[in-house]
């Protein structure tokens, strides 16, 4: 669009946040399509007749594939722009979704069909936050990088809540497969609705407005939106970084508290707990309307920080305390007395995880700039590699040494994620050429 056709002045909501609420959208639909198998879990286990350590392997397989292609994910993010990779990978982890529902469970080797048609539904997926990232680093600037992390990873808890009761409800009425085929029709709308109205750049974008686009620049790391004038990837710098790996490590130990809740608090409700299938759905949303909640409230709070304080205390501060005291109420939850209290006290704890969610993020961005698509893809790769990890043990940990154990190796990892945002310093960027802050 030339300068002479653009509005000079918004006259409503910016675009970039129209485009960033629809990333919310996108965000709910992924976990839709990732935890409506846990919700699914006890039929799948009763259908192809595994138990829990096996099925414990298929929600593995997911996060592998989801961990392997994260890097990869982070490069095509910025070669391709988030509007294509985000198309073709919500189309690609539809058609799995799909493929998961018609596995027979009459077929020979019905196990390894379904660890390998999760794992490739995991490359899909991989691609969901690298781009969304490489999204935010391009449209929003540095001082509202909280508040869109925040806004997108909302998502996650709006998703995740609402699979519980969704469903549920419609595997009573036309069983588990059908929640599949619900789940890949939804993810190719929305994914249509994306293309359509996204752009991989402010300056691409008709309805942006110039007074956006002039505060949109100010601080990206790279004035220009030609990809090809843009330098290579300093792949030696991002993997010597200290800030990355820190990053990475404490997000391994957040992927693996938050996968139990993901993949196991439907069954651990359920079977350890005693409640029936609707009562352990109703309680299974809570964690992820405290998540949904931590995250929007964590990405205000964290700008509101960084912009009276300093970048440091704004992007570190919260996600530390945040593991501290999550540690804390896991131990309390699991030890709770009641199904209701130890349902709420550990809602609570993912409600306070996830007020960390939007510093990982925006750190990422604040010290990678341009490179933000392959330092989270190497971030998240983390996260999802402690997602698998809490997939296989948890089950384990907590046949040989109760749910209790479970709960309380999660609070040891929540205590050293902790630990390791005092060596983050998000206004030391990895050299990489970009504005003063």
């Amino acid at each position: 669009m030339s300068e002479a056709q653009q509005p000079t002045r918004a006259t409503g909501l910016p675009i970039r946040y129209v485009l960033v609420l629809w990333l919310l959208v996108l965000s709910a639909v992924a976990y839709l399509d990732r935890t409506n198998i846990s919700i699914a879990g006890v039929q799948i286990s009763r259908d192809f007749r595994i138990d829990n350590a096996h099925l414990g392997w298929v929600f593995s397989a997911f996060l592998l594939g989801y961990a392997s292609f994260q890097v990869p994910a982070g490069v095509l993010a910025r070669r391709l722009g988030p509007r294509r990779l985000l198309g073709l990978g919500v189309l690609w982890w539809s058609v799995f979704t799909v493929i998961t529902a018609l596995v027979p469970a009459s077929i020979g080797g019905a196990l390894l069909v379904l660890v390998l048609v999760r794992f490739a539904l995991g490359v899909g997926e991989a691609t969901m936050y690298p781009a969304t990232s490489q999204f935010v680093e391009r449209w929003f600037p540095i001082a509202e990088r909280g508040k869109a992390n925040g806004l997108i990873f909302g998502g996650v808890g709006i998703g995740a809540g609402l699979t519980p009761p969704l469903v549920t409800a419609i595997i009573l009425h036309y069983g588990w497969r059908a929640s599949f085929w619900f789940s890949a029709l939804v993810g190719t709308l929305v994914a249509l609705v994306w293309y359509l109205a996204a752009r991989d750049t402010p300056e691409q974008h008709p309805w942006v407005c110039r007074e956006e686009e002039t505060l949109i620049r100010a601080t990206r790391s790279l004035p220009t939106a030609d990809v090809s004038a843009r330098p290579a990837t300093p792949w030696l710098q991002i993997l010597r970084s200290r800030a990355v790996l820190a990053l990475t490590v404490s997000y391994f130990c957040f992927g693996y508290i938050a996968w139990i809740f993901f993949a196991w608090f439907y069954i651990y409700m359920a079977q350890e707990r005693g409640l029936n299938l609707k009562t352990s759905a109703l309680y299974s949303m809570l964690p992820f309307i405290a998540m949904t909640v931590g995250c929007l409230g964590g990405g205000v709070v964290s700008d509101w920080i960084a912009i009276r304080t300093s970048l440091r205390l704004g992007r570190c501060l919260l996600p530390g305390l945040s593991l501290a005291l999550t540690a804390v109420l896991l131990v309390l939850g699991a030890r709770a007395h009641g199904a209701a209290a130890a349902a709420w006290i550990l809602a609570c704890g993912a409600g306070v995880l996830y007020i960390a969610q939007s510093g990982f993020w925006a750190v990422s961005a604040d010290i990678a700039g341009e490179h933000v698509g392959v330092v989270s893809g190497i971030m998240n790769m983390g996260g999802q590699i402690g997602g698998a990890c809490t997939a296989s043990l948890t089950p384990l940990i907590a046949a040989h040494f109760g749910w209790q154990s479970s709960f309380a190796t999660a609070a040891a990892l929540a205590l050293l994620g902790a630990l390791l945002w005092m060596g983050i310093d998000p206004a030391r960027p990895m050299g990489v050429s970009r504005p003063p802050t």
